[in-house]
């Protein structure tokens, strides 16, 4: 994803073609400046106060995706040739936009209003209401937006070197579980990986707490630990859960930079405020298969239940049939976890017995060990 300052260049594509992009003002401004608009992608900027450089611009082949201008520019892009998809009114969310969420962005009103007042729990409501209508618009719009989340998905990360921490979502803040979980983050990040995490609470929100700190002197996560440990849940109330999250981040800013990708179709899981960028879903698929199929470096699967469980076996499929070139590293943690409790690893081993996939994994006791495992896989292949 080019960053806010960065120019946009490069000579104008025509239509059904894939323009450079526009994401910001700063990004506007560059291409203004640069001669022509024609056959660029401008996603989501307000250019309500651009209607002399829209005036003056060539927009030939532009596509405008939820722009806001006065009218008068919209007819003249549209004279011009330009596609305009306007704003949709009235939505919790956009469609249309160019960047992924921040927590600040979910979370907006939060202090005033409680939980049920922000962006995040406002797009769950409208979501339930929708789905359950089976209003062939509002599915358009779903589909809009995800695949929008893709796309800044998609250009966030390129170039990183991402690795997927799974585990279940009702580990608790204060316990052993959820601490060997944020120092798991925390090295992995100082190890030069993104980690990629489910987004919600428990050990998703562990790791991505560990990448938070990995900046700080190392007793910063053990004191972050123990001031979010005073509301070890998102139940009863998602609302003082979240509050604790920003008072460590208020506590402690510059954190370090990690991925998150939650969905409102668990929207009882509210997503974690702790990674620095969050591509958050209407389709559970969509975001399940992305969260992994990024996980280039591999995945480490922390206990957990049938949603871990079911991650397990997603990732297997790929890896095992090489629809994704080589198979990536999966490093299972808890031994007995994952072969009494739920006997996951004999049967990802029988899968795995003769093919490309079977030195790409391992089965690790503690949490402690699964850095080393990884990065002893991803030097054997």
């Amino acid at each position: 994803m080019p960053d806010d300052s960065s120019p946009v260049s490069g000579p104008p594509d025509p239509v059904g073609s894939s323009g450079p992009e526009i994401e910001s003002l700063a990004a506007f401004d560059a291409a203004v400046s640069a001669g022509t608009l024609a056959g660029h992608r401008v996603q989501s900027v307000d250019l309500s106060d651009r209607s002399a450089a829209l005036l003056a611009a060539d927009t030939a082949g532009t596509v405008f995706l939820g722009c806001r201008m006065a009218p008068g520019a919209a007819a003249k892009v549209r004279a011009d040739g330009a596609i305009v998809f306007p704003p949709v009114p009235g939505l919790p969310f956009d469609p249309y936009r160019g960047l992924l969420y921040s927590p600040g962005a979910l979370y907006e009103g939060l202090t005033d209003g409680g939980y049920a007042a922000t962006p995040d729990a406002r797009a769950y409501r409208w979501f339930q209401e929708t789905r359950a209508s089976g209003d062939a618009f509002a599915s358009m719009l779903r589909a809009l937006h995800d695949d929008a989340v893709s796309d800044a998905l998609d250009e966030h990360l390129i170039g990183a070197r991402v690795v997927g921490v799974m585990g279940g979502h009702t580990t608790a803040r204060g316990s052993a579980e959820y601490a060997a979980a944020a120092r798991l983050g925390r090295a992995l990040t100082r190890s030069g990986l993104t980690v990629a995490t489910g987004g919600g609470p428990g050990a998703m929100e562990a790791a991505n707490l560990g990448a938070y700190a990995a900046p700080h002197p190392d007793p910063m996560l053990d004191r972050a630990c123990g001031i979010l440990a005073a509301t070890p849940s998102f139940i009863p109330s998602v609302t003082e859960w979240a509050l604790t999250a920003f008072t460590v981040r208020e506590r402690w800013p510059g954190g370090g930079g990690s991925v998150s990708i939650p969905t409102w179709f668990y929207g009882h899981e509210p997503p974690n405020p702790f990674a620095a960028h969050i591509a958050k879903y209407f389709a559970n698929a969509l975001r399940e298969d992305g969260l992994l199929a990024r996980s280039t470096a591999g995945v480490i699967f922390l206990p957990g239940a049938a949603g871990t469980v079911q991650e397990i076996f997603d990732n297997a499929t790929p890896n095992y049939y090489g629809s994704r070139g080589g198979p990536a590293p999966m490093v299972l943690v808890g031994r007995a976890h994952w072969t009494r409790e739920l006997p996951a690893w004999p049967l990802l081993r029988a899968l795995a017995g003769g093919r490309t996939m079977e030195s790409r994994i391992a089965l690790v006791d503690t949490v402690a060990e699964a850095p080393e495992a990884l990065a002893q896989l991803s030097a054997d292949g």
